[in-house]
């Protein structure tokens, strides 16, 4: 199966994404730490068809987030997220 066929889009993230942020995000502008290009998280490139769930920038393919469920904990690597713009409450912060 080819990278293509194995490809979701970040909205397949969803549900994993919520979990982990406490909020819906796959319209927060994300911008990848490599190429530094700015995408809603919705645009990215999902793969999750292996242990963990890999989201990479579908403009040069670089890792954003992966997310490992092992038991009752995720681990989350978001070393590949160069800005994450989420919207909040004016007096939440």
């Amino acid at each position: 199966m080819s990278p293509e066929e194995r490809r979701l889009d970040g909205n397949a993230a969803a549900g994993l994404l919520y979990e982990v942020f406490g909020t819906e995000i796959t319209a927060a502008p994300e911008t990848c730490a490599n190429c530094r290009t700015t995408r809603p998280m919705g645009a990215a490139h999902v793969y999750a068809d292996a242990p963990g769930v890999v989201i990479r920038c579908p403009a040069c393919e670089g890792m954003l987030i992966c997310i490992v469920r092992v038991g009752d904990r995720l681990l989350v690597d978001l070393s590949g997220i160069g800005g994450l713009e989420l919207l909040v409450e004016p007096d939440s912060i």
